[in-house]
């Protein structure tokens, strides 16, 4: 039997939009999709009807699908001959596991492709007013996550504190309290601008922006939860002057509405 092949495919920030055109291809033609939670119902109205689907999504602290049971699935797919696409939100490789799954096809022989995504790091921020770097602020930008797959070790705070330029934590909201006290009391300064970015680039999008003294209390008063990002860098402070509302410059829609496209959801 001839083995299919499977397409790592990232989805973008959250904004339907910002799926590049070979991630679409890549949809379109598939036979089975196997997607992530945080994935935008409006691309998933795109798949063809005679595709299967698959959803794995998973929340913090809730896995219903563990990723091993997500690695056999691609495999058992894959080897039934037919192509396949694994959608994550953002890119791929990017704290989206795509390299773990990407070793487990290799190692089975299965032929894979990566069809990087624009990370909701860089295209969330910007669609919050928020550039990771600029030439009068940083220089640079550093990306970490929140917590490790090592539930106990946590990240070096002391070294993170010591650099320039603009850090950005993903998957960190409940640890946000933790995050800002320990980057303050590691040398980074209590005043330094921070913000958290909420659904960035989706229609709820919300932020709040802050400092690291103030940031975490902000954050609850506004009620505001994962999927979130934590920005902290003196390009926080462009975010009101940068912001703008996506008009698309009165383009017409990339993806109208399928009649299995019904308030948001795939019925």
């Amino acid at each position: 039997m001839n083995k299919g092949c499977v397409w790592l495919v990232g989805a973008g920030p959250g904004d339907a939009g910002l799926i590049t055109v070979k991630g679409l291809q890549c949809i379109q033609a598939a036979d089975v999709i196997v997607h992530d939670r945080l994935v935008n119902p409006e691309l998933i109205a795109q798949i063809p009807d005679c595709c299967e689907i698959i959803n794995v999504g998973k929340e913090h602290d809730y896995h219903p699908i563990p990723q091993n049971t997500i690695n056999q699935i691609l495999i058992k797919q894959a080897l039934a001959g037919k192509q396949v696409v694994r959608l994550k939100g953002g890119d791929p490789y990017v704290f989206g596991r795509g390299g773990e799954e990407a070793e487990v096809l290799a190692q089975y022989g299965i032929k894979f492709e990566i069809v990087p995504g624009i990370s909701s790091s860089i295209g969330g921020l910007a669609y919050a007013g928020i550039p990771v770097t600029h030439r009068n602020y940083a220089s640079g930008f550093h990306i970490v996550t929140g917590h490790t797959s090592q539930e106990n070790k946590q990240q070096n705070w002391k070294i993170l504190a010591q650099l320039e330029g603009t850090l950005i934590i993903l998957m960190g909201m409940t640890r946000l309290a933790e995050i800002c006290q320990q980057l303050v009391q590691h040398g980074k300064p209590a005043t330094t601008p921070a913000a958290v970015v909420m659904y960035a680039s989706h229609a709820e999008q919300e932020s709040v922006i802050g400092t690291l003294e103030t940031l975490a209390v902000k954050t609850a008063e506004r009620e505001l939860h994962a999927p979130a990002l934590i920005v902290i860098g003196d390009v926080v402070n462009l975010s009101e002057k940068l912001c703008f509302s996506p008009s698309y410059c009165d383009l017409p829609s990339l993806f109208p509405m399928s009649e299995n496209y019904i308030d948001g959801a795939i019925s």
